[in-house]
């Protein structure tokens, strides 16, 4: 296993890795991996995701850098990486594609 996914034991059953999104961001997700991207849906505070993979693209700063990492969360859901705590700068599951 990836390091940080060790510690995010697969939660609710869904099989992947799961982070907490920073706390007191609504995040958005969007449908690909790029602020140029349509909002599918807010995050609501507290939320946690399942990262299912990750890929490249447009570069974000937040509260846990910066990073042009995107990681998918479900069936066309992307949001960046630098709003969730993976604990780890780099890549912690699968490249998506």
């Amino acid at each position: 296993m990836l390091a940080g996914a060790s510690e995010a034991a697969a939660a609710g059953g869904s099989g992947f890795p799961t982070f907490p999104v920073a706390p007191g961001y609504n995040v958005n997700v969007r449908r690909g991996p790029g602020t140029s991207y349509a909002v599918l849906r807010v995050l609501p505070l507290g939320a946690s995701v399942g990262v299912r993979c990750q890929t490249e693209g447009t570069t974000v700063t937040g509260p846990y850098g910066t990073t042009s990492i995107w990681d998918n969360i479900g069936n066309g859901e992307f949001i960046s990486d630098a709003y969730v705590k993976t604990g780890s700068d780099g890549y912690i599951t699968s490249r998506c594609g």
